[in-house]
C-alpha cells in the first residue's frame, strides 16, 4: 500500500487584482508544513503539482521549510476551476471585488450556485472545461499515482476544487456534497489517501497538523 497526501495551496490573494499568488501568510503556512514533516521524518518519493503560480509557490515554500530538492511533475488536470468565470455564467451584472463580510458571503453564495449549475451541465463557463472533463483531469492524476507509485509516499499540491473532487470521487459523493467539501477546505490543509493498484481509500480530510498550536490559531485561513 502507498500513501497519497493532497495539500491545498497556502493563502492566496483573494480580492486582489491577481489572486494567483501566495500572501506572506500563505508562504509561512506552507513553510511551517514542510518543517512539520521534516521534524517527523516524513519524506516523499514523488511530488505532483498543478501548474498555477500558487501551486508552484506552495511547493517551493514546503520544500524550503523541509530542506527538500525534489522537482514536481506538473499536471494541468490538477488546476482549479475559474471561480470568476463560474460566477459570470450565472450573473452578468458588474460586481465590485468583495471587501466586506457581506460581500464575501454574496461572492460565495454565487459561487456555490454557479458550481451546482456547472456540475449539472446547465451552464458552460467561458474558457472552462465541462464538469466531466474537469473530473477526468483530477482522476487521471489519481490513476497515475496508483499505476506508477505503488508502495510509495506521494504528494499532490493543488487547490480546493480538485482536492474536493478527488475526495468526492473516492467516496462516491453527489456534486452537492462535493461542493460542501470544497467550501470548507482550509489553506495548506492536508488530506490523505491510502492506495493500492486497484483503489484509493480516504484516511483524513482537511487537517492542519502543522498549525495545531494555540499561538498559530490566526494562521488558519480559507481563501
Amino acid at each position: 500500500m502507498g500513501t497519497l497526501y493532497l495539500v491545498r495551496h497556502g493563502q492566496a490573494s483573494f480580492g486582489a487584482e491577481d489572486y494567483d499568488q501566495l500572501s506572506d501568510l500563505g508562504r509561512r503556512q506552507c513553510e511551517r508544513l514542510g518543517g512539520h514533516w521534516a521534524e517527523r521524518q516524513v519524506a516523499f518519493d514523488a511530488v505532483i503539482s498543478g501548474t498555477l503560480r500558487r501551486h508552484r509557490q506552495t511547493w517551493e515554500a514546503i520544500a524550503a521549510g523541509a530542506g527538500w530538492q525534489l522537482q514536481p511533475l506538473e499536471w494541468p488536470g490538477l488546476n482549479e476551476y475559474d471561480g470568476e468565470a463560474v460566477i459570470r455564467s450565472i450573473c452578468n451584472q458588474p460586481r465590485e471585488r468583495p471587501d466586506t463580510a457581506e460581500g464575501y458571503r454574496q461572492h460565495f453564495r454565487l459561487l456555490r450556485d454557479g458550481l451546482a449549475q456547472w456540475m449539472a451541465g446547465t451552464v458552460s463557463p467561458r474558457g472552462m472545461p465541462s464538469y466531466p472533463e474537469f473530473v477526468r483531469g483530477v482522476t487521471s492524476a489519481l490513476d497515475h499515482v496508483r499505476q506508477r507509485h505503488h508502495g510509495q509516499r506521494v504528494l499532490i499540491v493543488s487547490s480546493g476544487g480538485p482536492i474536493a473532487t478527488a475526495v468526492g470521487h473516492v467516496l462516491g459523493l453527489s456534486p452537492e456534497r462535493t461542493i460542501d467539501l470544497n467550501m470548507r477546505i482550509r489553506n495548506s490543509a492536508v488530506s490523505e489517501f491510502q492506495f493500492s493498484p486497484k483503489r484509493h481509500t480516504l484516511l483524513t480530510y482537511n487537517t492542519l497538523p502543522h498549525l495545531d498550536r494555540p499561538e498559530l490559531g490566526d494562521w488558519v485561513t480559507y481563501a
